[in-house]
């Protein structure tokens, strides 16, 4: 069920004209003293007879033709239904999918934030000291350092939330691809917000473990 089913001619679906109402032959009023004249009066009647129950019975074939083809062309276009609500639900997921990328994207932002801002004030106040421009600044940099460390938590916790949802959305879809409820034939791929969450992640642990023990790249 890959594609729509095409749907019947509409002259397919003309409803037969209303038949003339016309009442049966009359019997025929037979003189007794006339038995041969009877018969063939008789046998007339009877084909009359004939052709009323043959031209009823044409009748009866076309509406039931007719009732088939709105059967047929009613089925066709559940069937269409079908189709355009499997497609739907199927690029629901999708959408499903770019919005969670979104929402990751949203964490990137905002841990980038707290990771730039707080190594960029670790790093300012540190050569301040280093050159004795200002004496005490441990404080400043103990603030940087969380702000760095909160940038990090937050991110750590944003890509295991977005790991648990795509896990469980990919699971629902091969289910329902299983039981021939969505197509899957769009492609899931794996989500480049969550490589780059994961690069941002580990960049901003050298930062921290820099700022904290004075090794690494940014140390």
């Amino acid at each position: 069920m890959n594609a729509v089913t095409a749907q019947l001619p509409e002259e397919d679906l003309t409803r037969p004209a209303r038949t003339t109402e016309t009442p049966p032959p009359p019997i025929p009023v037979i003189d007794p003293a006339k038995p041969d004249v009877a018969s063939v009066e008789y046998s007339q009647h009877r084909t009359k007879l004939s052709t009323h129950r043959t031209a009823l019975s044409e009748h009866r074939t076309a509406l039931s033709e007719y009732r088939t083809n709105l059967s047929t062309h009613r089925t066709n276009l559940s069937t269409n239904r079908t189709e355009m609500s499997m497609r739907r639900t199927g690029m629901s997921f999708q959408r499903t999918r770019m919005s969670a990328d979104r929402t990751l994207m949203s964490v990137i932002r905002t841990s980038l934030s707290l990771i730039g801002f707080g190594f960029t004030i670790y790093q300012f106040f540190q050569k301040l000291h280093e050159s004795n421009v200002v004496t005490g600044s441990s404080a400043a940099r103990n603030f940087g350092t969380a702000l760095v460390a909160l940038g990090v938590g937050m991110l750590v916790l944003g890509i295991v939330y977005h790991v648990q949802f795509m896990v469980g959305l990919r699971t629902t879809r091969e289910k329902m691809i299983e039981g021939r409820l969505v197509h899957g034939e769009s492609h899931f791929p794996v989500s480049l917000t969550l490589l780059t969450a994961i690069a941002l992640l580990a960049i901003g642990i050298f930062a921290i473990v820099s700022m904290v023990f004075h090794v690494g790249p940014f140390g």
